[in-house]
C-alpha cells in the first residue's frame, strides 16, 4: 500500500497489483470506499460526505499523480 495523501481523519492509498480498472482506496478510521480514477465515481464503499468531498477535490487536481502511481504499482 501506498499513501499519496493524508488529510484529518482520511487518507487515499493505492495497492500494488491491484484489480480491476484503475482507482483508489479512501480510507478513515471507520470506513472505506474505492473510487475510480477516470471518473472518480466511488464504486464499492462509502464515506462521510465531508471527508469524500475533499477528497475527490484533492483527487481531481491530482489526476496525473493517481494515474502514474497505479501504473507504477500496477504494471
Amino acid at each position: 500500500m501506498v499513501t499519496l495523501h493524508r488529510a484529518s481523519g482520511w487518507k487515499v492509498a493505492l495497492y500494488a497489483k491491484d484489480h480491476g480498472p484503475p482507482h483508489f482506496h479512501l480510507e478513515g478510521p471507520d470506513y472505506r470506499c474505492t473510487v475510480t480514477i477516470a471518473t472518480l465515481a466511488v464504486v464499492i464503499g462509502s464515506a462521510p460526505r465531508p471527508a469524500l468531498r475533499a477528497a475527490l477535490e484533492w483527487a481531481a487536481q491530482n489526476r496525473a499523480l493517481l494515474e502514474n502511481a497505479w501504473q507504477e504499482l500496477n504494471p
